[in-house]
């Protein structure tokens, strides 16, 4: 039991199938950065406030430094009845500086210490994520300039229902992300928080300085209750539940290219090296790599799932049980930040296929609306008016042709104040250039808001 930090008490040896069945050094060694960081600032409170000298911080300062060097470049030895890389690192630096290495640990808790460590790597893992959608962003954004006045046709209930720019679609993509980003950010808040120093549960009797450790670690707050801190998960949850956001976000925009790039819809040419072909069907250009982001966002959500059932019962206070939390948070980050990466190519090296989409763009009567809301705006009352529209558009598609190639008798029909300028308000073009309202689809609001964009990206 020589080995174990915790051996003493022991009198005998651990079972060769528990250390198997509790090791976490498999998955949590990417947290040994951000455990040599924190120990290392540790190292320093401590001789702040006189529990170690100088000298013995700065042997433990190059150790670890030995340390993280050696694991970075493949020379640390892992073993599993060292359980974790917190034992791992500290076994290290034990057995290069004996007593020095042993003082280390004062005052803290493998309780506190893997939350620290987990808490650093969430403040970085946001702020990668951040980065990653901020690519996507401008990715849209820079559509815009090549798309401009391109006019697509919306759906709702997956039927055709009104006339938008394409940037107009663009943009609501990148206000879903900036939704992320909001999280994220206050994600990032919450988790700022410093675990180290609560010890087990209750805290230190010695002279330590939580205070000085959080401005080391840039930390923007001391968490003040030592039993809340050790069993806190939440700022993990939080970040799964962000995760998973993004990936249902990814998904919605998966989803509707995968459909745009059918043979039936024809909407978009997607980049060849981001398909893959059939086996069986030489001519296959299929869309595997939206249909696998849109696919990936069930194991994002399936891992915030397991993560809310994990904390659900758990008493006050740390419990093994949580160490089941970093393989559920790691590969929900690995999945997002694997499904951005590939976005923002792809959504730059896509085609609209603009000839396609205009022969198209006059199916579905899309300008019924507009023409509505152009009878309401001569004192028709709605519900009057969207009657009257209704019974326009069945004219037409009695007729099969558009309402713009009705006559003005029918027009009249439904109103005898109609003149043919009724017809300004028909046909897609038109129905865009009517849009006014803020947040709109029409060409000042569009350009406004993709001037807002470029500006706000730096794009």
């Amino acid at each position: 039991m020589a080995d174990k930090a915790w051996g003493g008490v022991f009198s005998e040896a651990t079972d060769a199938r528990v250390e198997a069945f509790t090791e976490s050094v498999s998955f949590d060694r990417r947290l040994y950065a951000h455990d040599i960081t924190a120990s290392v600032a540790h190292a320093q409170m401590l001789t702040s406030v006189g529990l170690i000298t100088n000298d013995e911080c700065r042997q433990i300062e190059q150790a670890l430094s030995n340390i993280r060097q050696e694991i970075e470049q493949g020379d640390f030895p892992f073993r599993t009845e060292l359980e974790d890389i917190h034992m791992h690192i500290e076994h290290a630096l034990i057995e290069r500086l004996g007593d020095v290495g042993r003082k280390l640990h004062t005052a803290r808790s493998r309780n506190d210490q893997v939350s620290t460590d987990l808490r650093l790597w969430v403040r970085d893992a946001i702020d990668t994520i951040d980065a990653r959608l901020v690519d996507l962003q401008r990715a849209f954004v820079e559509r815009c300039t090549a798309d401009e006045g391109v006019i697509l046709p919306a759906y709702t209930h997956m039927q055709r229902a009104q006339p938008v720019l394409a940037n107009h679609y663009w943009l609501a993509y990148c206000e879903k992300f900036e939704r992320d980003r909001g999280r994220l950010a206050g994600a990032r808040t919450r988790a700022n928080v410093l675990s180290l120093g609560a010890a087990a549960v209750a805290g230190t009797s010695l002279p330590i300085d939580r205070h000085d450790v959080a401005g080391r670690l840039g930390f923007e707050d001391v968490a003040a209750n030592s039993i809340d801190v050790s069993s806190d998960r939440d700022f993990v949850v939080e970040f799964a539940f962000v995760l998973a956001m993004i990936a249902e976000h990814l998904s919605t925009w998966a989803e509707e290219w995968v459909l745009w790039s059918t043979a039936e819809f024809d909407f978009l040419k997607l980049p060849q090296p981001f398909c893959t072909g059939s086996s069986i069907m030489p001519q296959k250009v299929n869309p595997d790599v939206l249909e696998l982001t849109r696919g990936k966002s069930a194991r994002v959500i399936g891992n915030l799932t397991s993560l809310l059932v994990l904390i659900k019962g758990l008493p006050l206070a740390y419990n093994r049980d949580l160490q089941e939390d970093k393989e559920r948070l790691f590969d929900s980050y690995d999945t997002v930040k694997a499904c951005l990466e590939l976005a923002a190519p792809l959504v730059a090296g896509t085609e609209l296929k603009r000839e396609q989409i205009a022969a198209r763009l006059d199916r579905g009567h899309l300008d019924a609306t507009t023409l509505m809301e152009y009878l309401i705006s001569r004192g028709m009352p709605q519900r009057t008016a969207h009657h009257a529209t209704g019974e326009l558009v069945r004219k037409a598609l009695d007729r099969g042709v558009r309402l713009a190639d009705l006559p003005l008798e029918d027009f009249k029909a439904a109103d005898k104040s109609l003149d043919k300028s009724v017809f300004e308000v028909l046909g897609p073009e038109h129905a865009v250039a009517a849009f006014v309202s803020y947040g709109s689809t029409g060409h000042e609001q569009v350009a406004a808001q993709v001037a807002r964009w470029k500006k706000q990206l730096g794009s």
